[in-house]
Order: C-alpha cells, then sequence, then structure tokens
C-alpha cells in the first residue's frame, strides 16, 4: 500500500454537492504514510458542517480496512496571507446582514452562532451593531470582558461562544454617538485587541443598511460569506436587494437567504395567519438565484428566548428551535460549498497551466 493506493481508494468518495470524486477535484491536499498512520489532509474549509462531516466520515470508511491508524486534517487556502489578516486564527467569518432594521437579524445571528456552537465548533459572536447593540440581553451575558496586562481584551463566554459587543464597553442605558470616522476605530480596534483564540466561525451581527459598519468590515476582514435575512412582504426585499448588491460589489460570497417571521400558527384556533405576507424570501433567493437557508415562523417563544437569554436553537424539542438548527446546518454546508468549490477551481487553473 502506498500514497497511490490511497488516493485511487479515495476517488470512490463523492462530493455531493460538487459531483465529482474528492480526488478529482483537488480535494485531497497531501497524503501521508508512516509509523503505522495514513494522514489525509482534506480541502474542507467548514468544520462540523453536517456535508463535510459526511465526507470526511467516508474517507475514513474508504480506508477502514488497512491495518493503519487512520488520521485526517482540514486546510483550505483562505487567499489571505497573515499579515494582512487581523483574524488569522479564525477560519471563517460569516456576517449576518438585512438591508432595513426590525427584520430579526440579530435573532438569526444568535440563533445561528448557537448553532453552530452546538455542532461542536468553536464559535465567536461579534456584535458589530455599533449604535444598538443588544445581542448580550439576547444571550443574558451581564459580566464585563476582562482585559491582559498587554492590554488585550478577553471575550465574555456563554453557552460555549465568545462574545463580544459595545454593550459591554458602555453604561447599560447610554447611548451611543459616534461620526463614521470613529466607528471605523472602534471597530478595528474590536478586531484588533481582543484575544479571540482559535475560532472555526466568527459570526458578525452587522447593523442593517449599507453603511459605515458594513464598508469597514468588508474592507478590512476577509468575510468568508454573508447570510442575508428578510421577512415576507415587499417593503424587506426591497431593502435586502441592496444588502446583496453590497456584498456582490466586494465580491463577497452570499451563503444564502434567511425568511424570518413568516407564517404564524395561531395557538388559540390553530390556523396559519400570514401577517407579513408568505414565500417572499424563498421568491427572493429565487429571482436571485441564491442558495435558500430557511424560514423561521412568527413564534412567541422567539422573543421569549431573546428576552430570557435562552436562544431557542438550543430547545431540542422546540419545532422552531429545529428551524434555526436547519438553517445553522445549511449556512455552514453552504461555507463549505464555496471553500471547496474555490479549491477545486484553483487546482483546475492550475493543471491547465
Amino acid at each position: 500500500m502506498n500514497e497511490d493506493d490511497v488516493r485511487e481508494r479515495l476517488r470512490t468518495v463523492e462530493d455531493p454537492d460538487l459531483g465529482d470524486d474528492i480526488v478529482s477535484l483537488g480535494l485531497v491536499n497531501s497524503i501521508e504514510m508512516a509509523d503505522g498512520e495514513i494522514h489525509v489532509d482534506l480541502a474542507l474549509g467548514a468544520p462540523y458542517s453536517p456535508t463535510e462531516t459526511d465526507i470526511a466520515n467516508e474517507v475514513r470508511e474508504a480506508l477502514s480496512d488497512l491495518d493503519r491508524e487512520i488520521a485526517l486534517s482540514a486546510s483550505v487556502d483562505r487567499g489571505v496571507s497573515e499579515e494582512e489578516d487581523p483574524l488569522p486564527n479564525v477560519k471563517n467569518v460569516i456576517a449576518v446582514a438585512s438591508g432595513k432594521g426590525g427584520v430579526g437579524k440579530s435573532t438569526i445571528a444568535v440563533n445561528l452562532a448557537a448553532g453552530l456552537s452546538r455542532l461542536g465548533a468553536r464559535v465567536g459572536l461579534f456584535d458589530a451593531d455599533v449604535y444598538g447593540p443588544n445581542v448580550p440581553r439576547m444571550l443574558d451575558a451581564d459580566e464585563s470582558p476582562q482585559a491582559t496586562e498587554d492590554e488585550q481584551i478577553i471575550p465574555v463566554e456563554k453557552y460555549g461562544m465568545k462574545l463580544m459587543s459595545m454593550d459591554f464597553l458602555v453604561g447599560k442605558d447610554d447611548p451611543v454617538i459616534f461620526r463614521g470616522p470613529m466607528v471605523d476605530n472602534v471597530l478595528t480596534q474590536l478586531w484588533n485587541d481582543v484575544r479571540w483564540g482559535t475560532l472555526d466561525y466568527m459570526v458578525v451581527d452587522l447593523p442593517p443598511g449599507t453603511g459605515d459598519t458594513q464598508l469597514t468590515m468588508l474592507q478590512r476582514v476577509p468575510v468568508s460569506g454573508a447570510v442575508i435575512v428578510t421577512t415576507p412582504q415587499e417593503v424587506a426585499l426591497d431593502d435586502a436587494r441592496k444588502g446583496l448588491r453590497m456584498f456582490g460589489r466586494h465580491e463577497t460570497p452570499v451563503l444564502g437567504i434567511v425568511e424570518n417571521m413568516s407564517t404564524f400558527v395561531c395557538p388559540d384556533c390553530g390556523g396559519d395567519h400570514d401577517i407579513f405576507g408568505s414565500g417572499g424570501g424563498r421568491e427572493f433567493a429565487d429571482e436571485t438565484d441564491m442558495p435558500f437557508l430557511g424560514e423561521v415562523p412568527l413564534d412567541p417563544g422567539v422573543r421569549e428566548g431573546g428576552d430570557s437569554g435562552q436562544p431557542l436553537v438550543l430547545d431540542e424539542d422546540d419545532e422552531t428551535g429545529d428551524a434555526f438548527r436547519n438553517i445553522a446546518g445549511r449556512a455552514a454546508n453552504m461555507q463549505g460549498i464555496v471553500h471547496r468549490r474555490r479549491q477545486s477551481e484553483r487546482q483546475s487553473g492550475q493543471a491547465e497551466q
């Protein structure tokens, strides 16, 4: 058994999204054989995503009858050098955005982050809504970040996630009054001066719209994917289109669309009520050829979870929690597709040269 034999066995492992085997797609970075061990490094960049977990399990299965220990690792080229990257130890930065306020963007960001953490990933949640930070309340995180001797900020931890928010740094009821350049400086400091450690995902809750905060982030941080939140009605969809165009101009992959505040199921009569319309998010995704990550019903439990600091995604018995869990899994899967497709295209381009 040599490296070529191992590579041939790995040709039986298919990528269900890219439609070919992982060897032909260039997703096997390297194979090393020594001391009774076979080490395979795969170009998988979305840790704990359901699809990439399945791919890794199939690799183990393809080599399971060999009398050797199988060790897997995963690495992808993020396309940016460590010197240029303010977050070199963060594998994925997912921005959660909306074109307008009031669509439940922070609710989606909190439950997405908690859902990824629930899968086993190392997650950070950065509340970048400088003027209206509310993530700490939604996670019942009322302690203050600590500082190290070298003036690094140690983020607060909650539900296995590392948290940072402007809300930690100002008085609880104090308004935040910043001009554009000040926002730029504050955000840059929070990215650079927080000791995030090694993370699989950083979820960034952006303020609504397409202003200074969004532009600062897209210009200075290698955002690996964006999730756009909307409600079904047309006025929200009009603004969501603006957000989509903003990410397109900065060549940021959009992982998909989430429709929040979908059908309300009346607990008394059992009837369905489309208070904000119906199906607008899915139609928007189809119209723009974007993935549809799912819809979250208009459920009082979502509000209760936000007010009490207990994300509904962590309630294993709740149907709306299922909706959040599905969205987290699909977002992670889409992040994996972005990385694997880029890796495959890069390998194909090198082969043609």
